[in-house]
């Protein structure tokens, strides 16, 4: 029986790029395993809209990593709560989301946020999707999977999502930011988003949610079989 030293609490991290569908599959992952899950990117918007409610400028990294280390956050199930307040549709604009992948590649921003993010850790399990879940927060996790697809499917997926939300969106400017994103991403100096050594990487651009859930569970069973 696994005890409750963050050591042997299992952990599935799930990395990849802007709108590779992350969230909704750590989601089915931890709900079909009955694990937590932990969406390292809410916690970046979360800092982004707290500091664009504080007036701080993004280029002001002392200022940001300030509003980070002092975050009054909540998580209660689907509900995202900032200082009190539900914050799920606001921190899902895509100006957090550019604000956020800005202040991402802060080193003090992100050691403001890592002990926030490893606290997560308990059992039966956690499911943990970001950008450097594998190779920075959880290095020691049980299966790494480095979700990717295209950069145009990931732009119709994130248009469909917003407008669904019933968000205003322009799919030729989602496009052009999410490549600006991904450059950010991939060249920051900085916990760069990448695969870890021991990762599955999984393309999902051709696979429904519930093929790519699968090959997740799939790789889930194969490591415990490893094991």
């Amino acid at each position: 029986m696994l005890s409750d030293s963050a050591g042997q609490v299992p952990v599935i991290t799930i990395d990849g790029p802007t709108a590779s569908g992350k969230g909704t599959i750590a989601h089915r992952v931890a709900k079909a395993l009955g694990f937590a899950v932990l969406d390292s990117g809410a916690l970046y918007r979360l800092t982004a809209l707290a500091a664009l409610n504080a007036g701080v400028q993004p280029q002001d990294e002392p200022a940001v990593a300030q509003v980070a280390q002092s975050l009054d956050v909540r998580f209660d199930g689907p509900h995202v709560y900032l200082k009190g307040e539900e914050v799920g549709h606001e921190i899902r604009q895509e100006a957090v989301g550019n604000y956020a992948s800005r202040v991402a590649a802060y080193p003090a921003v992100r050691q403001a946020l890592l002990e926030r993010q490893r606290a997560f850790r308990k059992l039966p399990g956690l499911v943990a999707d970001g950008r450097d879940m594998g190779t920075v927060v959880f290095p020691d996790a049980s299966l790494k999977i480095f979700l990717i697809a295209d950069v145009e499917a990931r732009a119709q997926r994130r248009y469909k999502q917003l407008i669904d939300k019933g968000i205003s969106a322009n799919l030729a400017d989602l496009l052009r930011d999410m490549r600006e994103r991904d450059a950010r991403d991939t060249q920051r100096a900085v916990a760069p988003l990448a695969p870890a050594a021991d990762a599955q990487v999984l393309d999902s651009s051709g696979l429904t949610v519930e093929q790519t859930v699968q090959a997740v569970l799939e790789h889930w069973q194969g490591s415990r079989v490893l094991r």
